[in-house]
């Protein structure tokens, strides 16, 4: 008998001890978002001090912004921060999003090899550099991953007068297979390139073949004074107001799926926007170079 009740506190003992470590266990929030807000580095500074302040973890999917969209019109996240505003305001007009909130914006550049053999250093015309660049037929690198990145990409080329043919792709991600239709030069099979990547991997693989892409200036930075072995390419194309690139944070709407975390969500993308939000992504700078423009005012 003596026994079974050692047994009994014993057992009540470890109860004790176990029950604090289930109850403590800290709320947290799924969002996908964009590559580029994770490859520049970004969330590496923004989340910590979110979850320091808040106590609120956050777990990141980091994928081309059409895919992020998905997961949100899916329910398989809280909250999207991606770079795509046509489809960002239809998420939130079909119902999938509450609002959105302008976090901040960078810009796109064309980066290409020093000795620029379509001539478009300098050039303040984005839709000039791409006609260039076709006549010259010079090697150009394309995400093609149904990214915010991919769909400026085609605008651009759309509005450079470059005729152009409608592909189908098949994008394959974590196993699962999905077929993308995309605008792309046509007869452009020699010079033109679509790889189906992120964009720390399309500048990678531009800078190895000495070719052409479209990126945001934020992965561009980080990659190219950011690493210890920095790519080769430069800045050849920019400031044309047509590669303006803003971002926006959206709460997935509970009406949609109501086993979302909404007020977490809300509290992350209302933190965005605040002065310690903007404090810190307008400080977030690699070798005294911004990366990011902060938009809330």
């Amino acid at each position: 008998m003596k026994r079974v009740f050692v047994l009994f506190f014993i057992v009540c003992g470890l109860f004790t001890l176990l029950t604090p470590a289930v109850t403590a266990q800290k709320p947290f929030i799924t969002i996908s978002t964009t590559t580029s807000t994770q490859a520049s580095g970004l969330l590496d500074v923004l989340l910590p001090e979110f979850e320091k302040e808040t106590g609120i973890g956050v777990k990141v999917i980091a994928k081309g912004t059409g895919a992020a969209i998905r997961d949100g019109v899916d329910g398989n996240v809280d909250l999207i921060f991606v770079h795509d505003r046509h489809r960002e305001e239809k998420f939130i007009a079909d119902g999938f999003g509450t609002k959105r909130y302008g976090v901040m914006r960078n810009d796109f550049v064309i980066i290409g090899p020093s000795k620029d053999p379509a001539q478009i250093k300098g050039l303040a015309d984005v839709t000039q550099a791409l006609s260039r660049i076709a006549a010259k037929a010079a090697f150009f690198v394309s995400r093609g991953d149904d990214s915010g990145t991919h769909a400026k990409e085609q605008a651009l080329w759309r509005a450079s007068g470059v005729k152009l043919e409608t592909r189908s792709t098949a994008i394959v991600k974590k196993g699962q297979e999905r077929s993308v239709e995309f605008e792309q030069p046509a007869d452009a099979a020699a010079w033109y390139r679509s790889i189906g990547q992120g964009m720390g991997k399309t500048i990678t693989f531009a800078d190895e073949k000495m070719g052409y892409t479209l990126t945001d200036r934020g992965t561009y930075i980080k990659y190219k004074h950011g690493r210890d072995v920095p790519i080769e390419l430069e800045v050849l194309c920019e400031k044309d107001p047509a590669l303006m690139n803003p971002y926006g944070a959206i709460p997935v709407n509970p009406k949609a799926h109501p086993h979302v975390k909404f007020d977490l969500a809300d509290q992350l993308a209302q933190w965005l926007v605040s002065s310690k939000g903007r404090k810190l992504i307008e400080g977030y700078r690699l070798l005294g170079k911004p990366l990011f423009i902060p938009d809330a005012l």
